[in-house]
């Protein structure tokens, strides 16, 4: 059974990291990086955020349902705000598994690895979604603290566990 797997969270937190592991662990996989979407503009050209996060949406959407129909397990990389819904009633008809993690860390160890990476301008808006992401009733469940462990461990307990598994039949 093909297999999407949706990777959010946070600024920092390892998401393009678990991502990057997952696509060379899964068989016949390809890797779809949101921010690759969002960057796909000049400066002058880009549109106002929120139709810029449509239009990567309706991308990965797309772009997702093609690697689907070409028998690709599918992992994407992405921060997950509202649109999680939306995304999975377009695959409720077909015979495959989502599974969807979110990631989270302390704020310290958050701070740390963007300090790590030169990402220091990131800092207030990782910590915006770290605590937008953990109070969402819907992502309660799906939630998984990186903050002590590394990627091998979060991989083996994401394959492994039925605790990160959507049902789209709804």
């Amino acid at each position: 059974m093909k297999t999407i797997y949706i990777i959010s969270g946070p600024c920092g937190v390892g998401k393009s990291t678990l991502a990057k592991e997952l696509a060379r662990t899964v068989k016949k996989s390809a890797l779809i990086k949101g921010d690759d979407f969002l960057s796909m503009y000049e400066e002058d050209s880009a549109p106002p955020w929120e139709e810029n996060l449509a239009i990567m949406w309706k991308n990965m959407l797309s772009v997702t349902q093609t690697l689907i129909q070409h028998d690709y397990n599918v992992i994407i990389d992405i921060v997950v705000e509202d649109e999680l819904e939306w995304f999975c009633k377009h695959f409720a008809y077909l015979n495959l598994k989502i599974k969807y993690v979110v990631l989270r860390a302390d704020e310290d160890i958050l701070i740390e690895r963007l300090n790590k990476r030169g990402d220091q301008f990131l800092f207030d808006r990782s910590l915006f979604l770290l605590n937008q992401l953990e109070n969402s009733p819907a992502n309660k469940i799906h939630l998984y603290d990186t903050t002590h462990k590394n990627p091998a461990e979060i991989l083996k307990d994401i394959m492994n566990s039925s605790d990160f598994d959507l049902d789209i039949s709804k």
